[in-house]
């Protein structure tokens, strides 16, 4: 069936500096499924936690379902527990410990009609790295537009 990207965290991809990724799946109620299917969700401010040997997500804005009513549940920013596999987990708590790395949430999409988050290993940048990030992409952005006005004088 393939997959269909809700949303993405392209402030991750700004503030640190991505290593590894990881899928895992989403504890999530019947309402908050149907929002993400209309995509009413903000992972700007989400960051992920190892507790107690789980995997937790906080801060995900999932809006409520219009039509949910009393279903909905109350807080739409509330901590959901992520799905992972034990060895996944004992894995990221590890490097989570280790100095300056964490876990932040990349993107969120359904795979074969499932919910699936991805999580990111990161480190965080430094402004310097922040401005020469932006530089290359600047700079990338202008080769590409060299390349086309080019090809179209060809």
């Amino acid at each position: 069936m393939g997959i269909k990207i809700i949303a993405s965290n392209k402030k991750a991809f700004h503030d640190f500096f991505i290593d590894e990724v990881y899928e895992a799946g989403l504890v999530l109620t019947g309402t908050e499924v149907k929002s993400l299917r209309q995509t009413k969700v903000n992972l700007k401010e989400a960051f992920c936690r190892v507790k107690d040997g789980e995997v937790f997500i906080n801060n995900m804005h999932i809006s409520p379902y219009e039509q949910g009513g009393r279903e909905n549940p109350a807080d739409p920013t509330r901590v959901r527990k992520l799905l992972l596999h034990r060895e996944e987990i004992d894995k990221l708590t590890r490097k989570v410990e280790e100095k300056g790395l964490s876990l932040v949430p990349t993107k969120i999409y359904f795979k074969n009609s499932r919910a699936k988050i991805e999580i990111g290993v990161g480190r965080g940048k430094k402004l310097h790295d922040k401005r020469e990030s932006l530089k290359s992409k600047e700079a990338d952005r202008e080769m590409a537009k060299a390349l086309k006005s080019a090809r179209r004088e060809e």
